[in-house]
């Protein structure tokens, strides 16, 4: 058994953004983070490691500079990472991205028993569309939202949450599981992960590797190929500093009710 997470670098949105003219973000000039909900992805893989001795490999899509990311995982506790990274995929929207993200797991074989996780959504596109779409092109089961998991035998029991409660399911493996932030606390690199992390393998996936991938068309992968594309991209202007009225008198309440007044908030 084993089970496959994908993870994305996203830029860190708590800094800068930067945007090309085409549009697409300049992720080189800008710092990145391991995007948040994948981490939560790859807590359950290592507790799933911990619990039944199974392999955890993580993947991702991206540039080079991206192997340092999988080198964090690694060290965290994964026994191997994929790297798929060429020039031919750079721009790819949710739809070629996550072809070539299930061309790349096909590749590297998906038996009976193995779960694919990954994070419910990237902080950068907020689409949360890549997870099931990579599940329709396996052709495998899929629950999203996942709050709690568990294995039993060949089948796997999620409990998947709704905005007013939760339903259990269980389905069989191989399948596919979206993971929310909810469901656990991702641990820390440890001393032992980080002296270890690089003598683990990072295979790196190519577009010559891929190529003759049955999901693989080189109409629907890259930028041009893309069917949907970015519009305009641009940084938020920043807010004004807010006001802080003291007291809880009525000359504070009155004095609150003229501002919210000449704002036509009221």
């Amino acid at each position: 058994m084993k089970v496959i997470v994908c993870v994305k670098q996203v830029p860190d949105t708590s800094g800068k953004v930067a945007v090309k003219p085409d549009g697409t973000l300049d992720r080189a000039s800008m710092l990145t983070i391991i995007n948040p909900d994948d981490l939560n992805a790859v807590e359950a893989a290592l507790k799933l490691k911990d619990e039944t001795g199974c392999e955890v490999v993580v993947v991702t899509m991206g540039p080079p500079p991206a192997e340092k990311m999988l080198r964090e995982i690694l060290a965290m506790g994964a026994d191997r990472g994929v790297l798929i990274s060429a020039r031919e995929f750079g721009g790819s929207d949710t739809f070629a991205t996550s072809q070539i993200i299930a061309a790349g797991i096909h590749h590297m074989g998906l038996n009976d028993d193995d779960i694919v996780m990954c994070g419910r959504q990237a902080i950068d596109g907020d689409t949360a569309q890549v997870g099931p779409q990579i599940a329709e092109k396996l052709n495998l089961p899929q629950i999203t939202y996942a709050g709690d998991i568990k294995v039993e035998g060949n089948s796997v029991i999620v409990k998947r949450m709704l905005e007013d409660g939760f339903m259990n399911i269980k389905m069989k493996t191989p399948c596919l599981i979206t993971c929310i932030k909810e469901l656990n606390e991702p641990r820390y690199m440890s001393t032992f992960g980080i002296f270890t992390a690089y003598e683990k393998p990072v295979d790196v996936y190519d577009y010559n590797t891929l190529k003759d991938e049955p999901l693989i068309d080189p109409n629907t992968i890259g930028l041009q190929g893309s069917p949907t594309n970015i519009l305009v991209s641009f940084t938020p202007p920043l807010k004004g500093a807010g006001v802080i009225l003291e007291g809880a008198d009525k000359k504070t309440a009155d004095e609150l009710a003229g501002i919210l007044e000449k704002k036509h908030v009221i």
